[in-house]
């Protein structure tokens, strides 16, 4: 961006312009952390308070855990995402691979009405999926969190364009020296297009850690709720009277996608930019 900007007053206002914009992003999450170590009286008052005034309530969140599970629900959510986010990525390697670099008959009309499932609201599919959960005894169970997700249309769109990017030679020479296509996708492809994978991983936990309709709809037993569903219990427990409690259980359930976004976020760019190079 800098070779952009030529004098210093341009340098000063696209960083001030910057600033704003960054401050404007991260204040909702600075006062909801300030909140949840408030009472709940100083959160309603007008005007509020950014920090405490009287005292710093960090048993707030111990609180929390006495009165919902979270500890439980954290769990939950990361066997289902950490299931889900493998199951995205390994079947759109291989679903990408196959879409750019194997011949088939049909495989272009196949990969349009692939994708074209991207149009299909999910609402649409809410009822047919329940059904199939219930038919198959899977309903009140973990596994009906993960098996409906492991398939994706849109990483398997995102790492075609990734493999189709790459020059076809590379593999050609791989299968000449005696490499199967098994070898020469993993030793060759899989570690060229790691941003974009890196970008599918990071899109699939928060996709995934952030799911809340088709937990709510398929999941009933407290033991196996996940992190979002304790988050509306609480809401529907203390939402009007104790503010500082729904807080303090959001910042426990927003610490671990903003720690992986924050981990990940440098692959977004590459990885997108990247992908979209070798469409054709």
């Amino acid at each position: 961006m800098t070779k952009f900007l030529r004098t210093p007053f341009e340098k000063f206002l696209a960083y001030l312009v910057l600033g704003l914009v960054g401050f404007v992003m991260v204040f909702p999450f600075f006062y909801m952390f300030t909140s949840s170590i408030k009472p709940h009286a100083e959160i309603v008052q007008i005007p509020p308070a950014l920090f405490p005034q009287k005292e710093w309530l960090w048993g707030n969140y111990a609180e929390v855990l006495k009165i919902v599970p979270i500890g439980t629900q954290l769990i939950n959510s990361v066997i289902v995402t950490t299931c889900v986010t493998l199951g995205w990525v390994t079947t759109s390697i291989l679903a990408g691979y196959a879409f750019a670099r194997i011949p088939f008959p049909g495989a272009n009309a196949l990969f349009s009405l692939y994708i074209g499932t991207l149009m299909v609201p999910f609402a649409v599919l809410l009822v047919p999926m329940y059904l199939l959960m219930s038919w198959l005894g899977w309903v009140d169970k973990l596994v009906a969190l993960i098996v409906p997700w492991l398939f994706t249309a849109y990483g398997t769109f995102l790492l075609r364009q990734a493999f189709m990017g790459l020059p076809r030679e590379l593999e050609e020479a791989a299968l000449i020296d005696g490499s199967t296509r098994w070898g020469a996708l993993f030793r060759i492809y899989v570690p060229l297009v790691y941003p974009a994978i890196a970008t599918l991983a990071t899109i699939s936990f928060l996709y995934s850690w952030n799911s809340f309709t088709w937990p709510l709809v398929v999941i009933s037993n407290k033991d196996l709720k996940v992190v979002t569903q304790g988050l509306m219990d609480l809401q529907a427990l203390y939402g009007g009277t104790r503010l500082d409690l729904v807080m303090a259980g959001s910042v426990m359930a927003v610490l671990p996608t903003l720690g992986i976004y924050l981990a990940a976020q440098r692959y977004f760019i590459e990885g997108v930019a990247s992908s979209g190079m070798g469409g054709r």
